[in-house]
């Protein structure tokens, strides 16, 4: 059983990194879960309990925090660049049509989910009246708050995978 979970707890921060860099999982909350697996593991249990669990509360709370503002780097960068709500919506548009294309097109996964929000930004802002120029910086300020969002996720991931293999060691 130790080792199951120790197996399952792997996979769980694999895919958290997936899920850090493709939207359309969770990658933190994923990788999170890997430390609760360990939790049941009794042998790791032991290690937990002599760091009395702040560092489980710790990232759990940045997980939480990463988890929530990730949604709104992109409107946050958009706004920050002087976008406007049209183009906002259009970066959260082109992000979902990106993920979904990205079922399809497994070997375009990456650029579509880099070029979705950027597009759909511009598009949003064009739709709305404004000039190209507002429109490229509009969907720059998506693009970056895109990339710093899933900066932030894979970071919390790695810390999270470090961790994990600490208490195991």
């Amino acid at each position: 059983m130790e080792i199951a979970i120790i197996i399952l707890g792997i996979l769980f921060i694999i895919i958290g990194f997936a899920g850090s860099i493709l939207p359309a999982l969770p990658g933190p909350p994923l990788a999170y879960a890997s430390l609760l697996l360990l939790l049941i593991n009794e042998s790791s249990h032991a290690v937990l309990e002599s760091n009395n669990y702040i560092w489980l509360i710790v990232l759990g709370i940045v997980t939480l925090f990463i988890t929530v503002i990730d949604y709104y780097m992109p409107i946050l960068g958009t706004k920050k660049f002087g976008g406007t709500k049209a183009g906002s919506r259009g970066s959260t548009i082109g992000l979902i049509v990106a993920v979904i294309l990205t079922f399809f097109t497994s070997g375009l996964a990456v650029i579509l989910i880099i070029v979705g929000p950027f597009a759909g930004a511009y598009i949003g802002e064009k739709r709305a009246g404004q000039t190209p120029q507002v429109a490229l910086q509009s969907a720059k300020g998506s693009f970056l708050g895109f990339i710093a969002g899933t900066f932030m996720k894979v970071v919390t991931v790695i810390v999270i995978g470090i961790y994990f293999a600490a208490v195991l060691v």
